[in-house]
């Protein structure tokens, strides 16, 4: 049944029974739809009418809502006035005018009233802002200036943030003690928002003093306090995490399974601290193989209600920056009791499966352990020993039997995943190196082996595992999922895909991760294979946390969670919370009372400070990128367009640097925006470029304090010839900014994955955004560790990143960083 089809279904009937609200699976029942497919068209849509106010929760069920005619949304500001509402992920922004605006700031949670309906389907309505129900800015975070013309005022504060870089920020007192010098990094919380007597004007009170402009790393900090992300543990949850044994106490055996002779061993980068997975493979007298995956049991020292549990709940994620990890977890844990060190006994959970050689999981056992790690090995050893080196194949001769198995149960999961549609993306990564004084002084692409893909596989293996079984068991759960991109995204990328000459088989409204994966498989090699694979990722959608199973698209899996980071991720601890909740408790209807009504809360908020982790992320890597090409100025580069839109070309060199071609530096030609074919189209000369062309480029402007990064084309005329015509009417809803030229920052990538220099989704009024290399973690995979860091990034990529497949590497934090090479669905440590 059509998507369309489908709300119209549901609309009218829960219009008729508008009194009464229905679950998700009384829906699709008396729909006939309630096999696992149609259960996901049923949810997909009732989120969508949620989302527009057509229908509204009730618990677990849903209601009839009338639609008032206003809605409720994110408002995003331009800096030269007008801003963009956002309410629906599937529908174009409202557009709000200069004059109706209502001193809305970025960020803010409002309510708008329709002024003019949409023209167009992919042009939205125009709105007014009615009511500013939350504030985004209550804290500031900017550079102190003593003094000031206002009568009153102690000084000023110069805001790095576009967004709001256009109001007078007026200091009228500080905290008690503080002393405020020019040049100090300072918070601030607002007294006085603007309004309409003092439009431009905020009036703030200063409560913390991070430091000074220059000093090493306070350019990531401003960073981390505007994105509100927690960086210091209070007192108490220190207290608790000292309190914390050092060892394993005698009465922690009690209820495990003790498996200390089995030889697990760990795999991560070199410099990782945090080590919480182990496993361990044989092959049985069957021909089948053991694969044990034992991840740290963080919820036996992490208690419910703890304050250290408040703490990681309220951080959600870690977050991994150029320099720095901010922790989820103290590392009292973290790198301690909780840390899967050779030699000493460890609490674990543990899941062991019985998988044939066709990669299918035929028995399992889910399970509270108590393990020891037999060896602390590397992926640069355990690939050398892959790869036959003699000399690390003898000094760790007792193991390398085993190790050469795991590569054959790798391949024997991987194959599996490719028959079964699972999305394929070569992506490169990076990691940027700074000096002792923080200052990006490279960026290096990053590598990916064998051992890193087979720990990847082993992690994907016990996340669905863990998944299916409890879906099975029909108990409340939390799953990690990425839906089927909505119809009309996947019909524009067919029409995109067909235009290229690379039509896809199959029906867009009824798309399956096998038509998208023959597709790549096709344009494999194929000069239109960077330009398909970016379109692909960008009709996507983003991944997140929800107790419904609705599958993984992204990994062609129909069941899927995040299971194996708990020191680094709440969903993952509160999966193994529910793991021993039923162990202890049964699954009966009673048990189930105890999460059922908080698991989608959680989902929500999870997800929302995973996305704030991976936007943190983002912005700290622009920034160094644009730090490390300030002094490349003049130098020029191979480089790949990455996205061609209206304001001219964004594009990426080799080591993921990515920089704006200006349509104002295209002096060779009148260029022009075709958006059937996403291009850029010369009117006299008829050159073209598009995504995966590659070009030369010389660098004119790299900006810090922007994150912005200018190129000017050095080869224009080698640009291939097109007889594609631009219609003057049909030039694409990526138009520029009211003055000609694109907005530099801002807007989200809708893509999944790393859609660097992706447009935000425009209604048409000239929303174009900068994306600078907006990584969307958009919901890959989340099975494999980072490199080389002490992050660790296996059982997803946190983000755009679905499944957290790439658990992307940054020097010396993250565990082991993700590569340049091909991987499942990769999304940044955050799968």
């Amino acid at each position: 049944m059509e998507l369309k089809q489908l709300k119209e279904q549901i609309a009218g009937f829960l219009k008729a029974n508008s009194t009464q609200a229905f679950t998700a699976q009384n829906l699709a029942d008396g729909l006939r739809m309630n096999d696992a497919a149609g259960y996901r068209q049923v949810v997909g849509v009732l989120d969508q009418m949620v989302v527009s106010k057509m229908a509204k929760q009730v618990g677990d069920a849903y209601q009839y809502q009338a639609v008032s005619g206003e809605i409720e949304g994110e408002f995003k500001a331009n800096d030269k006035g007008f801003g963009f509402v956002r309410y629906d992920e599937n529908l174009p922004d409202y557009f709000i005018a200069p004059d109706n605006t209502g001193q809305a700031m970025q960020g803010d949670t409002v309510r708008v009233s329709m002024v003019k309906p949409a023209q167009s389907e992919d042009r939205g309505p125009e709105g007014r802002v009615e009511e500013i129900i939350d504030h985004a800015y209550q804290r500031l975070v900017g550079i102190y200036t003593a003094g000031s013309q206002q009568e009153g005022a102690l000084g000023q504060i110069r805001l790095n943030d576009k967004k709001a870089g256009s109001y007078q920020v007026l200091v009228q007192k500080a905290k008690d003690g503080l002393e405020l010098h020019d040049g100090q990094v300072v918070v601030a919380e607002v007294d006085r928002f603007a309004d309409r007597v003092h439009p431009k004007q905020l009036l703030v009170s200063v409560t913390q003093i991070l430091g000074y402009e220059n000093e090493p790393g306070m350019d990531i900090m401003q960073i981390v306090e505007n994105k509100k992300v927690p960086n210091h543990f209070p007192d108490e949850v220190m207290a608790e995490a000292d309190a914390i044994p050092n060892e394993v106490l005698e009465e922690d055996y009690q209820g495990r399974q003790d498996i200390t002779d089995q030889p697990l061993v760990t795999i991560d980068g070199a410099d990782t601290k945090d080590i919480d997975d182990a496993v361990v493979v044989w092959k049985k007298d069957n021909g089948n193989y053991h694969l044990g995956v034992h991840i740290a049991d963080v919820s036996h020292y992490v208690r419910p209600g703890s304050a250290i549990d408040k703490e990681a709940y309220n951080r959600g994620t870690s977050v991994y920056l150029t320099d720095r990890v901010i922790p989820m977890l103290p590392q009292k844990l973290s790198n301690g009791i909780a840390s899967l060190n050779p030699d000493v006994n460890r609490l674990a959970m543990s899941v062991e499966m019985e998988i044939n050689r066709e990669g299918q999981v035929v028995k399992h056992e889910i399970k509270q352990s108590v393990i020891r790690s037999h060896a602390r090995m590397t992926y640069t050893a355990v690939n050398e020993i892959l790869a036959g080196d003699d000399q690390t194949r003898e000094e760790y001769s007792g193991l390398t039997d085993m190790f050469d198995q795991m590569g054959e149960l790798h391949q024997i999961l991987y194959q599996k995943r490719v028959r079964r549609g699972a999305i394929e993306f070569d992506t490169p990564e990076a990691s940027i190196v700074v000096d002792e004084n923080g200052k990006a002084i490279d960026v290096v692409v990053r590598e990916r082996g064998t051992a890193e893909r087979m720990i990847e596989s082993f992690m994907l293996a016990a996340n669905e595992t863990v998944a299916e079984h409890y879906d099975r068991l029909k108990v409340p759960f939390l799953y990690r999922i990425h839906e089927v991109p909505d119809e009309e995204r996947a019909q524009s990328f067919f029409e995109f895909s067909k235009a290229l000459g690379h039509p896809v088989k199959g029906d867009p409204a009824k798309v399956t991760p096998m038509m998208l994966q023959t597709l790549m498989e096709q344009v494999k090699d194929d000069p239109a294979e960077q330009m398909i694979s970016t379109m692909m990722l960008r009709a996507m959608k983003q991944a997140k946390y929800s107790p419904e199973p609705l599958g993984h698209f992204g990994l062609g899996a129909d069941y899927y969670t995040h299971y194996t980071s708990p020191i680094r991720r709440y969903p993952d601890l509160t999966v193994h919370r529910l793991i021993k909740w039923y162990a202890k408790n049964g699954t009966g209807a009673e048990a189930q009372e105890k999460y059922a009504s908080s698991l989608g809360q959680i989902g929500i908020d999870t997800s929302t400070r995973e996305r704030r982790a991976i936007d943190t992320e983002r912005l700290v890597d622009s920034m160094k990128k644009a730090e490390y090409m300030e002094d490349k100025v003049g130098m020029e580069y191979d480089g790949v367009v990455n996205a061609a839109l209206k304001f001219g070309l964004f594009v990426s060199l080799e080591n993921t640097v990515e920089g704006l071609v200006h349509i104002s530096n295209l002096t060779d030609d009148h260029y022009e925006y075709d958006e059937k074919h996403a291009a850029l189209i010369g009117r006299s000369k008829h050159h073209i470029f598009q995504i995966g062309q590659k070009v030369k480029i010389k660098v004119i402007r790299a900006n810090k304090e922007e994150s912005t990064v200018d190129f000017v084309l050095l080869n224009p005329e080698e640009a291939p010839t097109t007889d594609i015509r631009v219609p003057q009417q049909n030039q694409g809803k990526f138009g520029r900014d009211r003055n000609g030229r694109g907005n530099r920052r801002g807007g989200q990538n809708k893509g999944a994955g790393h859609g660097n220099g992706s447009s935000q989704k425009s209604n048409g009024h000239g929303s174009n955004n900068r994306s600078g290399s907006g990584n969307r973690h958009h919901g890959g995979q989340n099975g494999q560790k980072p490199a080389g860091s002490q992050q660790r990034n296996h059982g997803g990529n946190r983000s755009v990143s679905g499944h957290n497949s790439n658990h992307s590497t940054k020097p010396g934090q993250q565990k082991n960083g993700s590569s340049n090479g091909k991987h499942q669905f990769k999304v940044n440590h955050r799968k």
